[in-house]
Order: structure tokens, then C-alpha cells, then sequence
């Protein structure tokens, strides 16, 4: 398999890290070491190296050093697809983000084309009974990792409904004002649509064909509003139908934003939402596992994954089954965890670096 991973990673005035700096071979790398350490942050920076905002969401000036606040610089080789990719990101004195990739300024569809990132982090180990925005997101994330202009279907989309949404909040009736609005929200949402179910289909196909020690999970994709649209034109005569609606709620009450991702322990025939916490986090690396089986076969390489905190709820039978099954697919996988018993079935199959604070300042430690 066509390695996916980062071979060196150096961060400067990144959250906790004044600099910092990992040398990667392609194996999974296990971070250790006692909370507010630092573990996370690295998990951050290398979230970062594909498109969107990262897994913690932050904006650009939330992450620089405190209370340096100057600015902060990552920089990572990137090798993908028999090429080595040189890639620098950063973001000055608060500013927005910038990407350079290879020395040339570059766009995030751009870094979305030679980078899949896939991430598991403990706020998702909710993800089965909070909202339906949570569950969005996480499809959407598992969408773009198939689809990277995903995400420029998703900020069309999103950019045409706040402009309607206003039009619906100041009472507009004149339909002649959301014509081009709703055209545009049928353009994007109908991508949005169809490359989310394409995803569920090859998530499902990667969890029927794989031997794994864990749960499947049997994925629909469901709307409040009744069935989706199936067609541009369905979608816009949909938004025209509804307006008096939406003037009545001040917001578009039809459309891709208002989907939820529902989930059932397959073997069990149990709502993803009754399993126990155990249950609900091994469907969780499931799909994770799935989703980067179903890239593996796509992209022509496994992903990079982030598994922060990833023992939490797993027994020692299940670690070890993770373990293996990262080693058999070949990625490089980034693990976090408050001790080295938690990573010992890795032995050395595992790059292992002891994560610790002084001074206000994260500190790393390469153990042979």
C-alpha cells in the first residue's frame, strides 16, 4: 500500500509547544504523558494538514502560544502518493490562516487532493445521543475525505442560506429576491446530498467486507422534513413550496442542513443511541476504521488517523484489536493516551514519545 504520512513535523509557538519537532517512518506514533501535557495539541497540528478548521474547530488566533500571541508556524513533510509534499501553515498576530504547499501559496481543496486526515477525539464519544448538528459534522468530515469540493458545496450552501434566511427574518415576501438564492441552495444541496449518501455506500461496503473485532454499524441518512429532494429542480420547487413556511420561522426549514445520521448496533438490531458507552465508542472506531479501509481502496493509501484518548472505554482485547488492525492497514496513526502500558501491544511496531510540561512549556522525549 502507498504510504500516507508525515515524515517530519515541527511546530513554533503552537498552543503549549514553543517549538517542537517529530521525525516520522510511516509508523504509528503513540504520545504519553499526564493531561495538559500537550498530547492533544500535536493531534491539532496535524489535523491541520487537511482541509477545514481542524478538530478542535479553533480559530486561527486561538492557537497561538500564550501569552507570546505572536503568531505561531507549523511546518510538515507530507508524503502521499510517491511524492514528498513540503507544507507550511501559519497565521500571524491572530490573523487568518495561511498554507503554502511545495512554496506556493495554496488553496484548501488543494491540500484536500494530497491529504486525508480522519480523526477520533472523546467530545465525539457523545456523538450517538447529543444533537443532530454533531453527527452533521462527523458525516461530513467522513463525506469530504471522499470528496474534498464537498467542502465547497457545503460553503456555497451555507453562504446562500444566511443571504435567505435574512430575506425570511425581515418578512420579504417578493419572490422576485429568492430566485437566485434558492437556485444556488439547490445547486449546493443536492451535491451535499449526493456525495453524503455516496459515503454512507462505500462506508458500508468497507464494513461488509472487512473481518474486524468490531461492531458494525448500520448507517441511514434521515431528514426531519421527510425524504430529501432527489433532484435539483425537486429541491427548488421544495424551497419555493416552503417559503410562507420559513417567513413564519424566520429560517429555511428544508434542505441538507437539516439532516441526522442514525445509526443501529447491527448485530444487535439496538438504536446506536441505546448502546452502552463501550458499544457506542467500538461503532465509533468502527466507522473510523471503515472509513479509512473504504480511502485505503479510493485514494491509493490509508489515511493519517488521530486517535486522541483512543483506550478510553476499550478493554484490553479491543486495544489490542485496534492495534493490529491500524498495523494491517498500514497507517500512520497518532494515539495519545496518560500512559505506556496503554500502547504496549504496539511494541515496536510504534514510534513511542513521552509528552510532558515544564515552565508553562510542552516538552517531547523520543523512548527507544
Amino acid at each position: 500500500m502507498t504510504e500516507l504520512c508525515l515524515t517530519h513535523l515541527t511546530l513554533s509557538h503552537f498552543r503549549s509547544h514553543k517549538t517542537a519537532r517529530i521525525e516520522g517512518d510511516g509508523r504509528p506514533i503513540a504520545l504519553f504523558g499526564p493531561n495538559g501535557a500537550g498530547k492533544t495539541n500535536i493531534l491539532e497540528a496535524v489535523s491541520l494538514f487537511s482541509p477545514g478548521r481542524g478538530l478542535r474547530r479553533s480559530a486561527a488566533h486561538d492557537m497561538a502560544r500564550r501569552p507570546d500571541a505572536i503568531g505561531w508556524k507549523l511546518t510538515g513533510h507530507l508524503r502521499s502518493l510517491h511524492q514528498t509534499h513540503e507544507i507550511e501553515i501559519w497565521s500571524e498576530e491572530g490573523n487568518a490562516r495561511q498554507l503554502k504547499i511545495d512554496s506556493k501559496p495554496a488553496s484548501q481543496i488543494a491540500l484536500g487532493r494530497i491529504a486525508r486526515v480522519l480523526w477520533l477525539i472523546p467530545s465525539m464519544d457523545r456523538l450517538w445521543i447529543e444533537g443532530a448538528e454533531g453527527r452533521r459534522r462527523f458525516l461530513d468530515r467522513m463525506t469530504l475525505s471522499f470528496t474534498p469540493s464537498h467542502a465547497e458545496a457545503t460553503l456555497a450552501y451555507e453562504k446562500a442560506m444566511r443571504e435567505r434566511n435574512r430575506l425570511l427574518k425581515d418578512q420579504v415576501r417578493d419572490g422576485h429576491w429568492y430566485v437566485a438564492l434558492e437556485r444556488q441552495m439547490a445547486e449546493a444541496g443536492t451535491a451535499i446530498h449526493t456525495n453524503r449518501v455516496a459515503a454512507l455506500e462505500q462506508l458500508s461496503q468497507a464494513q461488509a467486507e472487512a473481518q474486524t473485532a468490531f461492531p458494525t454499524a448500520e448507517l441511514e441518512l434521515t431528514t426531519t422534513e421527510g425524504e430529501m429532494p432527489l433532484s435539483e429542480d425537486d429541491f427548488r420547487e421544495a424551497l419555493h413550496e416552503s417559503r410562507f413556511r420559513d417567513i413564519a420561522a424566520g429560517r429555511t426549514l428544508v434542505g441538507p442542513h437539516r439532516a441526522d445520521l442514525y445509526g443501529v448496533y447491527a448485530a444487535k438490531g439496538v438504536p446506536a443511541s441505546d448502546c452502552s458507552t463501550g458499544e457506542q465508542k467500538a461503532l465509533l472506531v468502527s466507522l473510523i476504521l471503515a472509513n479509512a479501509r473504504a480511502l485505503a481502496r479510493d485514494f491509493g493509501a490509508p489515511p493519517i488517523l488521530l486517535l486522541d484518548e483512543v483506550a478510553a472505554h476499550l478493554d484490553a482485547n479491543r486495544r489490542a484489536a485496534l492495534y493490529d488492525e491500524i498495523c494491517a492497514l498500514g497507517a500512520q496513526a497518532w494515539m495519545t493516551g496518560t500512559g505506556p502500558e496503554l500502547f504496549e501491544e504496539l511494541g515496536d511496531r510504534a514510534h513511542h514519545i513521552h509528552v510532558d510540561e515544564t515552565d508553562g512549556a510542552s516538552h517531547l522525549e523520543d523512548i527507544k
